[in-house]
């Protein structure tokens, strides 16, 4: 008799099931235990797959979706990369409007999975013409057949990350967890989350990242969107010049900022340490764990998650740079970090 042949029908149906591993030596000394959801395991490298996929389906199932349809969206890249991959799999177009503030690895990336690619300037208003906000909803208008994904607005992208993200977190920690720490950009993956853990636990204590220059937590304090608070800032899928709809406030308790210099540091400093080569945002994502410890939010009974949104392989030409570093004047800003210079043996 012939043996099954285990294999998947197609790279579509790896997507999810991600692994939760420990963190050891980048939080040595602090109080509690540290867990990392890592979703770069996805086949797309990134926590985006899941929104991909789900409202892809979504589309499919309602009849929205058919043959020879094209798929737009607005990406800072891995929301993008996901989707081309669905549509290779799936039969579809794909065109992309990406942020200027994506990394050349992204984008080349985009390309190479047959996208079709607008970038758009990162430092301009929402509701410029030339924001990939803008840039997408034309494309959408112009091109026969399309559908706009919408990940910001879309309430699927919560929905996505309620029915896998935090099932698997609850499953994964045998309903252990006392805080989730979670980037939040669309807000998708940290709203979806929260809200399925807060259903089975309301005590769990819901932590969003956000940027120095986004607008997010001076919204979820005052439900008030501040102009004044954005500006230019460099880490990619983090924080927003503009209030997410799909991002449910509520669900989160409280939200903590983290900078530029310091997010990019502490991602190298867990790629040294834990030997996980992790992204921009993952970064971010620790150096918040590093500030929450410093405040005294964890004890020793403390059972804390947070996502590491995608791979560091997205990042070589930025935070793996030495040279980008430099350019940005981050080196100066951790004098921790040395540049180490190879040494050949002759």
């Amino acid at each position: 008799m012939k043996k099954e042949i285990k294999a998947y029908n197609n790279i579509l149906e790896l997507v999810g099931n991600t692994p939760l591993v420990k963190l050891n030596k980048v939080t040595q000394g602090f109080s509690g235990k540290f867990y990392a959801k890592v979703e770069a395991f996805n086949p797309g490298h990134s926590a985006k797959d899941r929104i991909a996929i789900h409202i892809i389906e979504e589309a499919e199932r309602k009849g929205i979706l058919t043959e020879g349809s094209t798929i737009i969206e607005t990406t800072s890249g891995n929301t993008g990369f996901s989707i081309a991959m669905a549509s290779i799999i799936k039969g579809y177009g794909c065109i992309l409007a990406v942020s200027s503030k994506s990394s050349k690895d992204k984008i080349d990336m985009l390309r190479s999975m047959g996208a079709q690619v607008y970038v758009c300037p990162a430092h301009v208003s929402a509701d410029d013409p030339r924001s990939y906000y803008e840039v997408a909803k034309r494309l959408h208008k112009e091109t026969e057949g399309s559908i706009y994904i919408n990940q910001y607005f879309n309430e699927l992208n919560i929905d996505a990350h309620y029915k896998s993200t935090g099932p698997e977190i609850w499953e994964q920690t045998g309903g252990q967890i006392t805080h989730l720490v979670a980037c939040s950009g669309t807000g998708g993956t940290i709203s979806g989350t929260a809200r399925f853990l807060k259903e089975q636990n309301p005590d769990i204590k819901v932590i969003g990242v956000d940027a120095y220059g986004s607008v997010l937590k001076k919204y979820h304090e005052t439900r008030k969107f501040d102009e004044k608070e954005i500006y230019p800032y460099r880490i990619e899928g983090l924080g927003k010049n503009l209030i997410p709809g799909a991002t449910d406030f509520d669900a989160i308790d409280t939200y903590i900022k983290v900078t530029d210099a310091e997010s990019a540091h502490t991602a190298r400093e867990v790629s040294r340490t834990e030997g996980m080569f992790v992204g921009y945002t993952s970064g971010a994502a620790v150096q918040a764990l590093k500030q929450l410890n410093e405040l005294g939010e964890f004890d020793d009974n403390s059972i804390v998650v947070t996502i590491f949104p995608d791979h560091g392989s997205r990042y070589m030409s930025k935070i793996y740079s030495d040279q980008w570093m430099e350019d940005q004047g981050f080196m100066n800003a951790n004098p921790v970090e040395e540049i180490q210079e190879i040494q050949f043996v002759k």
